[in-house]
């Protein structure tokens, strides 16, 4: 099977290659063209994966939407993913395959945090899938553009793995003090994946809480500050919810609260080049807030944690959530306002540009360890 699913990577990634402009990709004829292309090679029309596409790409033009496609990925009955993709956050991917193994759940957390997310390790993939910033695939990812409530949504754990022993480590080295993080320094590989499964369950269920649920409220929150807002409050929920829940298992509860700390406040406060992404607007609003409350100290560069800081994290929650309350009783562009004001008090926005930059301390940060 190894040797068959070597040949199938290499042809799609010949395919690929060929694709031409991605401004053809929703063109009847383009897909006829490619349907074709790919029901020729006998490698390729035997995985069922490129059947199910290949159909799809013929009735486009009358019907855009990859049912088939969608149906095969979310029966996984042989986990193999196969589409074209058309992401722009993920310009590498584009026809791409790849083949996954699913990572154990903990029962507990499935259970009580139920969500269509399933973390993986990545098998086989073809070239578009090997990008660092690919570090999961969403259903709206598809040349559709649409997300149904059954389809799942994959993170790719090995990835996570990686950066964190890449990048946060190195971050927790330089910026933080020793007797902070202690369950993330200590673990190891099987521990960060582990961790990193928990966190993305969580997060995913998080999104679809509150008064303003991703998928419903995603037009309101697509601008830059506010996507990066939406992905924070997602990420101290499930921080909070491995403090306070006590059904889970505790030492695994307590290690993913730290891990999902160190990511969101570390490493995500740092990516962007030359301009903070959405993410890093997020995390260094955290930052500040933190600061202002107290919840974090910084002593000579060096960032202390204090033993209060659940409960600002509990604190800077509730504000947002205070504010996305007002979605029942106010315009959804006055919400929206408010979640702006919100974001713009902790951050750096520069009128001149209208873009946030890095502010003062992780834009050091960045130079001095050449991030």
């Amino acid at each position: 099977m190894d040797g068959v699913l070597a040949h199938v990577i290499d042809e799609i990634n010949e395919i690929r290659r060929t694709l031409g402009p991605r401004a053809a990709f929703r063109d009847p004829a383009f897909l006829g063209d490619l349907a074709g292309r790919l029901m020729d090679s006998p490698v390729l029309r035997e995985q069922p994966a490129v059947r199910a596409f290949a159909e799809d790409a013929r009735t486009f033009g009358d019907a855009p939407r990859l049912t088939r496609t969608k149906l095969h990925i979310n029966q996984a009955s042989d986990n193999h993913v196969f589409s074209l993709f058309d992401a722009s956050y993920f310009p590498s991917l584009s026809l791409d395959y790849l083949v996954y193994r699913p990572l154990p759940a903990d029962e507990r957390l499935a259970r009580r945090y139920a969500s269509n997310t399933v973390p993986v390790t990545i098998e086989r993939m073809s070239a578009g899938f090997e990008s660092r910033v690919v570090v999961a695939l969403f259903p709206e990812n598809h040349l559709d553009g649409s997300q149904a409530e059954d389809d799942l949504i994959f993170y790719f754990i090995d990835k996570f793995v990686e950066r964190h022993l890449r990048l946060t480590r190195r971050l927790m080295t330089a910026v933080t003090a020793e007797d902070g993080f202690p369950l993330v320094r200590a673990a190891g590989a099987a521990e960060v994946e582990r961790a990193s499964s928990w966190w993305v369950r969580l997060h995913e269920y998080h999104h679809r809480q509150g008064d303003m649920p991703i998928p419903e409220y995603l037009p309101i929150k697509r601008l830059k500050p506010l996507a990066g807002l939406e992905e924070l409050r997602a990420d101290v929920s499930s921080m909070l919810a491995c403090l306070h829940d006590d059904a889970l298992p505790a030492e695994d509860a307590l290690l993913t609260y730290e891990y999902i700390l160190a990511e969101r406040l570390l490493r995500y406060a740092v990516e962007g080049i030359p301009r903070p992404n959405y993410d890093a607007v997020a995390s260094q609003l955290l930052f500040n807030y933190l600061i202002e409350a107290r919840g974090v100290r910084l002593r000579d560069g060096v960032i202390q944690l204090d033993p209060d800081l659940p409960a600002v994290l509990a604190a800077f929650l509730a504000e947002i959530q205070a504010i996305e309350r007002r979605i029942h009783t106010e315009s959804a562009e006055r919400v929206q306002g408010r979640l702006l004001d919100f974001t713009n008090r902790y951050t750096d926005f520069d009128e001149t540009t209208r873009d946030y930059r890095h502010i003062p301390y992780f834009a050091e940060v960045k130079q001095r360890l050449g991030l």
